[in-house]
């Protein structure tokens, strides 16, 4: 592969395809992981009939492809599963700071791919896969204490991408992000891989899923848990939890909050007191955790939703920016249906 080009904007207009995702808690720093015992297998020869060269305006770093991509290591599950999601699993030859399980139809792909790391990898641990693109899910990902900072990758010819809906920067990040633009993130990933035609049948089969949703027919206010106890961290109005649940037909009590999560008190959610919570199921923040904190909190307890146990459940990496949202969506209309009326 041609020499990548990167190197920082000062102010560069978003591209349409760019989308954007506020920083979650999960996307705090991680410990670095020591370099694995042995390198990656190399991949076969890439697809290139459908490959234009193409530079790419990514969270304000430019970025050019002369050619598609050989050797990829994804950080984090949204980059992981749009890659295999398109048929990319033979350019990996690392993944790390996986979020979760990969859906089931994803798992088969997965199985032959090298994990580097549990958190975000270390350079030493990234350099012995010998990429020539690091995909990450988040910008944070690229620091000097974790897989490097982009502008050093670049000096060792190793491109550098972010999830188009994770970028911060003013201009980038989405207000509110949709899922047209979702949609666009996952073609340009395509795009640089030379596989336009992919991403084409993928978004087609994301679209079908979200036209076949029955929405509630009556209003249904809901809150967004994402982790904490003392102060939860919940879902605000221009992020995925919101374009997420404004799919599903649900109302968002934090929906005003010119945020993609923010941290709230208790006694604002007491005082909304939503007719459904959608519970984050997570390793660090599991269904059965966030239940315990609201039947244990004396104001919390009273809630509607939790005396009626109305909960809904959503994987972390399907809270995410990415191609698990359409089905996040279906499956939240299908719980919500299954649950008795709000009494």
């Amino acid at each position: 592969m041609s020499l990548p080009t990167v190197h920082r904007l000062r102010h560069v207009a978003a591209l349409p395809v760019a989308a954007a995702l506020a920083l979650g808690l999960a996307a705090c720093a991680a410990p670095v992981a020591e370099a694995p015992e042995a390198a990656a297998p190399a991949p076969t020869a890439p697809t290139t009939a459908g490959f234009t060269p193409l530079t790419v305006d990514n969270c304000g770093v430019e970025v050019a492809f002369d050619a598609p991509p050989e050797r990829v290591v994804t950080i984090k599950s949204t980059a992981t599963e749009t890659m295999l999601a398109l048929g990319l699993e033979d350019r990996l030859v690392g993944t790390a700071f996986s979020d979760g399980p990969v859906p089931y139809d994803l798992a088969a792909a997965y199985a032959s791919v090298p994990v580097l790391s549990e958190k975000v990898p270390g350079q030493e641990a990234l350099l012995t896969s010998e990429p020539d693109l690091v995909y990450a899910g988040w910008e944070s990902n690229f620091s000097a204490e974790g897989a490097g900072e982009r502008e050093a990758l670049a000096t060792l010819d190793i491109a550098s991408y972010v999830s188009p809906a994770a970028c911060q920067g003013d201009g980038y990040q989405p207000d509110p992000l949709t899922f047209d633009g979702v949609f666009d993130g996952i073609r340009e990933v395509a795009a640089i891989f030379g596989v336009p035609e992919r991403a084409e049948e993928l978004v087609a089969e994301q679209q079908a899923t979200l036209d076949g949703v029955d929405a509630p027919a009556a209003p249904t206010t809901a809150l967004w848990f994402s982790s904490g106890s003392d102060t939860p961290y919940v879902g605000a109005g221009i992020g995925a939890p919101q374009m997420i649940m404004e799919a599903a037909g649900l109302t968002n009590i934090f929906a005003d909050v010119h945020e993609s999560w923010t941290s709230v008190g208790w006694e604002q959610v007491v005082a909304a007191d939503p007719d459904v919570i959608v519970l984050v199921d997570s390793a660090w923040g599991s269904t059965e955790k966030k239940i315990g904190v609201l039947e244990a909190n004396p104001a919390t307890s009273q809630l509607t939703a939790v005396r009626e146990k109305r909960y809904l459940v959503v994987p972390f990496p399907a809270s995410e920016a990415g191609v698990r949202n359409a089905d996040a969506v279906a499956d939240l209309v299908a719980q919500l249906a299954a649950l008795p009326a709000v009494g």
